[in-house]
């Protein structure tokens, strides 16, 4: 795992700022994370900026990513989460500059939007676990040691994310046994279920990574907001009506559990430098920034469900994640 060591621009804390949001409108943002467009009446959380302590992180630089990446191929890989951030990066390109026109098509869980003036593909893998689950006749099979990576192969930058799927149980449990070799189990340590799929993924990376060719990066774990008490508010309704960040730069909860066991497994599983986006410490002060009651389920007079606090309105949170990814690209050339 590659550390930044010039500057730690994950230190800081969140500062009003009057030049954002980064963009005003996108045409292609979900209707589940665009939460202006479904009612939400304030517009504070989009003028936030994220400072690092001791160093300046650079505005996006849109035109810079594009002429970058020119002719070249993008993916992201994983849950929603990192949905979110392929969805801000591509509203933050198209916003680029004026004129651009694009393609957005779907095959399978494979979504793709093209910008033809730059020749440039940024595409979505929807998958959840990045080790396989398939349906069999014993039933749905989660295989720790199998990948299918094919379609991640030939890319020039690749984000991938996991963990959000991992802590389901239930009926939201989207499997029926998890597979380690030849065993088959109902049920395991989920921590080490996901460590195991990590050192997986890290195989296939150093088996069909050319370095030279190709960035890796993984998503940090992106966290919720249910609990009013990890911000000291233990009367808050989960993340509804919070319009603030939390103030300082030290966050008074606790990181999600999978962060250390991705660390760790970081650390070790790949030869080829793959770079930790760690999203997460700046995003827990980010209470405001989650759809709520503001998701797909107050579209058209919809009665609201359960409140999101675990998925970001867009434009918003995600697009600070891409300004650190671009930080990270742009520095490298």
């Amino acid at each position: 795992m590659e550390e930044e060591n010039a500057c730690n621009i994950y230190q800081g804390s969140w500062v009003k700022d009057a030049s954002y949001p980064l963009y005003k409108t996108c045409p292609f943002v979900e209707t589940a994370f665009d939460c202006q467009r479904n009612g939400r009446p304030d517009t504070g959380y989009l003028s936030y900026r994220w400072q690092p302590t001791a160093c300046q992180l650079p505005r996006f630089d849109g035109l810079g990513f594009l002429k970058r990446y020119k002719g070249k191929k993008i993916m992201f890989v994983g849950d929603s989460l990192v949905r979110d951030q392929w969805q801000s990066l591509a509203c933050l390109l198209y916003n680029a500059q004026k004129g651009l026109t694009y393609s957005l098509t779907r095959v399978g869980f494979v979504s793709t939007l093209t910008i033809p003036e730059y020749n440039i593909s940024l595409s979505l893998d929807r998958n959840p676990f990045l080790v396989e689950l398939v349906t069999e006749k014993m039933g749905r099979i989660l295989k720790l040691d199998s990948i299918n990576g094919s379609g991640w192969k030939g890319m020039d930058l690749l984000v991938f994310d996991t963990w959000h799927w991992w802590s389901y149980r239930h009926a939201e449990q989207v499997w029926d046994y998890i597979q380690i070799g030849n065993r088959y189990l109902k049920d395991m340590d989920r921590t080490e279920a996901f460590a195991h799929a990590v050192g997986t993924w890290g195989a296939w990376v150093d088996a069909n990574i050319d370095p030279t060719k190709t960035r890796v990066f993984f998503q940090g774990i992106s966290p919720n907001h249910y609990n009013g008490s990890e911000w000291n508010e233990p009367k808050a309704n989960m993340c509804v009506g919070q319009t603030t960040p939390v103030s300082g730069s030290k966050y008074p909860g606790t990181y999600p559990t999978g962060m250390a066991v991705l660390r760790r497994e970081l650390g070790h599983v790949t030869k080829v430098p793959v770079t930790l986006l760690d999203l997460t410490g700046l995003s827990l002060f980010r209470k405001d920034g989650h759809p709520s009651i503001y998701g797909n389920a107050n579209v058209n007079g919809g009665s609201p469900r359960f409140p999101d606090c675990t998925h970001w309105c867009i434009a918003g949170v995600p697009d600070t994640w891409n300004q650190i990814l671009s930080y990270l690209i742009l520095s490298k050339q």
